[in-house]
């Protein structure tokens, strides 16, 4: 539910813009807001799943996320629709990483690999389905279906968690960092807030400027407060590591931005630059997210044969090809050949975010992966969310040249020329990354650079 409800919103957007009487970028914010939410909260999961215990979170978790997936689907007005998101999202923050937690734990060691995979699967499968099942029910129903259908799902999964899962007793002296929770949340919260702002243009640009001031300022403190506190929400320490700071934080987190500002664009511009239908939209990004199953079974196989740095690189120049190649389209290309390279874009998509998940740990002392863990997990949720407001800051850029108040196919393939270029810097950082990057988890490659 988490993972389908952060992309099977997409196609859905301007059927929901309709009914509320706003426009396409207004209703962004439902999908910024429920990203924020989840990012800034993931943090404090670990911390509550001790102090309260694992299972009454993950149940108190999946219940609220259902009771706001209702109140959206009934939300008469935009303002009860982003505030019922937020609650969703703030609602998600506590599910996967509480999850994984209980399978940890209650898993025996021999079966950790296999659950491990296991679990995995269903973030797999969701933005697979997402657009095409958010386009069919948009199309031939209503786009309120789209959360209702969590009702059946999260009352089923919240007896399960109650029936099964063993009960531990939470503890008492688990201490929470309350500024620092304060500080992050407040830093993410502002910029995505501004960065909307500004996409809107009007008279909200001043006070978009000024969120994001704000934002910058309560990012600077939550780092400064982070190095001094004694046990900090986020712990930077991992952040001094060049691989895990290379994949997470810098060229990373770019890449992941700017490839996180496809799957937003590209639904939206199949329909209001196309004319296709949203059922139509989601089906032709199915091709895109099933590139990405696609290239899971050989990522590993090439990445031991070829190593990080060379895989990153030559992956990377493919993605800004791909990037390109979707800002060209138009309804006069042939469908065949949108398909094509949609499904090369979902391949390197796949690529790039495998690379950087698996580097990121390459050289992560054991006492740090848990802290670690918690801040890749953050920085790919944020990316989500940047990723979004910058696909929509971009389109209300290019739509406010041309002094108008709808957006056109050209806005759309401007905004992906923008993304292309955004991950085009990615690469060219990670052109300084040393041969034998992540050596250890690529004997082959280590070899080979060895020998030459």
């Amino acid at each position: 539910m988490e993972t389908l409800d952060a992309t099977i919103i997409t196609t859905a957007l301007p059927a929901m813009a309709k009914a509320l009487g706003r426009t396409t970028l207004d209703l962004t914010a439902s999908i910024t807001v429920y990203l924020v939410a989840m990012t800034a909260l993931v943090p404090a999961a670990g911390w509550a799943s001790e102090r309260f215990g694992a299972r009454n979170v993950f149940a108190a978790a999946v219940a609220t996320f259902t009771v706001a997936s209702l109140l959206c689907g009934i939300s008469p007005t935009y303002e009860t629709l982003i505030a019922s998101r937020l609650l969703q999202g703030a609602a998600a923050a506590f599910m996967s990483p509480v999850g994984r937690l209980i399978v940890l734990r209650e898993s025996p060691k021999h079966e950790i690999i296999a659950a491990i995979g296991l679990i995995v699967w269903p973030g797999l499968i969701a933005p697979v389905i997402g657009p095409p099942l958010g386009g069919f029910i948009t199309t031939y129903a209503s786009w309120r279906w789209i959360f209702l259908l969590n009702l059946p799902l999260g009352i089923i999964g919240a007896w399960l968690i109650l029936h099964y899962i063993p009960s531990h007793a939470g503890s008492r002296d688990a201490r929470f960092d309350a500024t620092g929770f304060v500080l992050t949340a407040t830093a993410l919260a502002s910029v995505i807030h501004g960065l909307s702002l500004i996409a809107a243009g009007g008279n909200g640009s001043l006070a978009g400027g000024a969120f994001v001031a704000v934002g910058a300022a309560a990012g600077y403190a939550a780092v400064r407060h982070a190095r001094r506190h004694p046990a900090p929400l986020l712990d930077l320490r991992a952040a001094a590591v060049p691989t895990f700071a290379l994949s997470m934080l810098t060229a990373g987190l770019a890449a992941r931005i700017a490839i996180s500002m496809t799957p937003f664009l590209l639904p939206l511009m199949f329909q209001i630059g196309f004319g296709a239908t949203p059922f139509e939209a989601g089906i032709m990004l199915l091709v895109y997210m099933a590139g990405n199953l696609a290239m899971k079974s050989v990522t590993t196989p090439i990445l031991h044969r070829f190593g990080f740095r060379d895989v990153i690189r030559w992956n990377g120049v493919l993605c800004v090809a791909s990037l390109i190649g979707c800002a060209l389209f138009t309804p006069h290309v042939p469908r065949a050949v949108i398909y094509a390279v949609l499904f090369v874009a979902g391949m390197t998509r796949s690529m790039n975010f495998t690379c950087m998940a698996t580097l990121a740990f390459a050289d992560v002392p054991a006492s740090m992966r848990a802290s670690a863990t918690t801040l890749s997990a953050m920085s790919q949720q944020a990316s989500n969310a940047f990723g979004v407001a910058a696909a929509a800051l971009a389109l209300g850029f290019f739509q406010a040249l041309r002094a108008t108040d709808h957006l056109s196919l050209g806005d759309f393939q401007a905004a992906l020329l923008a993304s292309a270029a955004l991950m085009a810097i990615a690469i060219a950082w990670t052109w300084r990354m040393p041969a034998d990057a992540g050596a250890q988890l690529s004997p082959g490659a280590a070899l080979r650079n060895t020998r030459s």
